[in-house]
This record gives structure tokens, sequence and C-alpha cells, in this order.
């Protein structure tokens, strides 16, 4: 199977590129021709990081598609997602695009429209659905031993990868901030989770405290009703310390009318003192979620039958951020396009 890697823009860029070039059964091809000039030390972009990586790379997006692919995978930055994938419909290539979809519900929709017309695949990357933990609370709820779901208390909280990845912290790039970067991951697991409830309303507050000096919101926090009474809370921030030694989280508590179930999607670790740099260490032995995302695209859905986000569902997600983004600007609730 032929892969194309199209822009070492997002972080998860570096996984995608080593589990796709150590499986037997793939061909990758990489590029990245908008990688700015200057680049971070602490992650290089372009011909210099596919060289790093040990993968083939094409100077630009046309090579790749004239190579042939039979799948393609969007880690461009948030804003450029859109004129990647229509290139892809083009040419009649499935795709998996980076989270969040888009940045806007007009190039969303086209992405969709697109892709439909093609007939090709249009996947979103939300790894966490893959979680052994997040399957577990998914089973259970499904089975009925909550009851109904009354409401969803979620936390998803990293650390601003701004010094190797300027773009986002740029809400031109990146659509705005923490709560677009981090209100989407617990947003599609209650897409998912919820058997076809829509969120209605957003009430959400944002603010630059924890770095004063970025133009995006490092913090917020989102209030979400749902069509079936459910009332979520989504704590969506930056506010892990560069030395932490974990970069960040996804925890759930879901509380039923019979029971509470709880789960933390990066819980599978082992956590100890390194005396060689004197500093708490965090070392993951568990799942690689990523590596089950890139199969279920590839080779199809496992026996725990978890799929990908479709367009669809990407762009239900959108709707719901950016519906926090008019409340946060206006101070009231605001209802989900």
């Amino acid at each position: 199977m032929k892969v194309g890697l199209l822009s070492f823009a997002h972080t998860h860029a570096l996984s995608y590129a080593a589990l796709l070039r150590d499986m037997e059964d793939v061909e990758l091809l990489t590029s990245d021709p908008e990688a700015p000039e200057a680049t971070s030390p602490a992650w290089p972009r372009g011909r210099e990081f596919a060289r790093e990586l040990g993968v083939d790379y094409a100077d630009t997006y046309e090579e790749v598609f004239a190579w042939g692919p039979d799948a393609v995978i969007v880690a461009a930055e948030n804003a450029r997602h859109r004129h990647l994938v229509e290139l892809a419909a083009q040419h009649g290539v499935d795709v998996l695009c980076e989270k969040p979809l888009a940045t806007t519900l007009e190039d969303a929709e086209a992405m969709i429209k697109a892709c439909q017309n093609a007939g090709t695949r249009l996947a979103v990357a939300h790894p966490v659905r893959f979680s052994p933990a997040y399957a577990a609370a998914r089973a259970t709820v499904r089975a009925g031993h909550l009851g109904k779901i009354l409401s969803v208390r979620g936390a998803n909280y990293g650390r601003l990868e701004d010094a190797a990845r300027t773009w986002f912290a740029d809400p031109a790039l990146a659509g705005g901030g923490a709560l677009m970067d981090h209100t989407v991951h617990i947003a599609d697991l209650l897409d998912d989770l919820l058997g076809g409830a829509r969120a209605t309303e957003v009430y959400a507050q944002s603010n630059t405290l924890l770095r004063p000096d970025h133009a995006a919101e490092t913090a917020g926090l989102v209030t979400i009703a749902y069509d079936s009474d459910t009332h979520v809370t989504i704590d969506c921030s930056w506010s892990q310390p560069a030395h932490h030694p974990q970069w960040g989280n996804v925890e759930v508590q879901i509380v039923g009318e019979k029971a509470t179930v709880e789960f933390a999607a990066f819980s599978q670790n082992v956590s100890g003192y390194d005396e060689l740099n004197r500093r708490a260490t965090v070392h993951p032995w568990g799942t690689d979620l990523d590596q089950r995302l890139l199969t279920a695209f590839l080779h199809g859905v496992d026996d725990e039958g978890i799929d990908l986000a479709d367009g669809e569902s990407g762009l239900r997600t959108l709707r719901i951020v950016l519906a926090g983004y008019a409340s946060a600007g206006s101070g009231q609730p605001a209802p989900v396009a």
C-alpha cells in the first residue's frame, strides 16, 4: 500500500511517519513544501526532517499524487487542511485529516462535499477513540449499565509546544488556541458515545492568563447542552508546565442514572525519577493510539468495532468549538449552528 504524508506541520506527523515507515506492507512518501525557512532545532521540517526520520521525500504535493498513493494523511496547519483534502479528492485518494477538520464551517463543508462527489473516504484523526480505557467505558454505556447519561465532565490539558510549532499559538493558522486544540478530542468522544444526541447550545469562557504574550487563548472552560438533556463540561487548556514529566492527558467522568464511570486515556505508563537528569519521568507502556488509528484507516476496524471519525462527525465537533468561541466573545450562551 502506498501512503503519502502531506506536511510535517502537526506534532503528530513525527509519530505517523515513524509508524508508517516501519509497517511492512506500506510504502511511504512525504512532502512538506510549506515548511518555513527558519525552523526550530527542536523540530526541523521539510527535507531535513525526512532525512532524520529516514523516509522518502518529494519536493511538492503534486509529486506525491503523481506517485499514485492509495491513501494520504494531511498533517498541515489547521487552516491549510481544505486545499490538501480537496487535492486528494481530485485524485480519487482516501484521506485521513488531522483534527480539527477545519477552522471554518465553509472549509469543512467544502471538504466533505469534495470527498462525497469523488467517492473517496474522509476520516478525521481522533486517536483517543482507540484508547482501551475509552473502549471499556463505551461498552459499559452501550450495555445500559449506566442508564440515561446525565452529565459528562471532561478535561483535556496539555503543554503548548510553541517553541517547536509556533503556528499552534497563531489563530490565523490554528483557528484559535487551546479551545480549538483541546475541545475537539472530548467532543468527538461524545459524538461517538451519546448515540446520535446532538449539541444544541454552548457556554464558554477563555483567557490568556497562562501566556499573556500570546494572541491565542491558553485556557478555556466549555459547557455544552445536548438534545438528550445531557450536560457536559470540558476543561480545555495548555496548563501543563514544562517541567511536568507528562505532556498532558484526556480524563472523562460519565455520570448516569445508575452508575458513574471514569477513565484516563493516557494512564498506561510507569513513573519514576530520572537520577541522571534529576527530574521526574513518565514512560508509556500501553497501547499506541496513533498506531491503532492508522491501522483502522488503512486496514479497517478491529474486533472492538471502533471506527474513525468521518467528515460529518468532524463537522459536528467543529460546530461545538465555533459556538464556544461565539459564547466566549459575547459572554452569553451560543446556539450550535
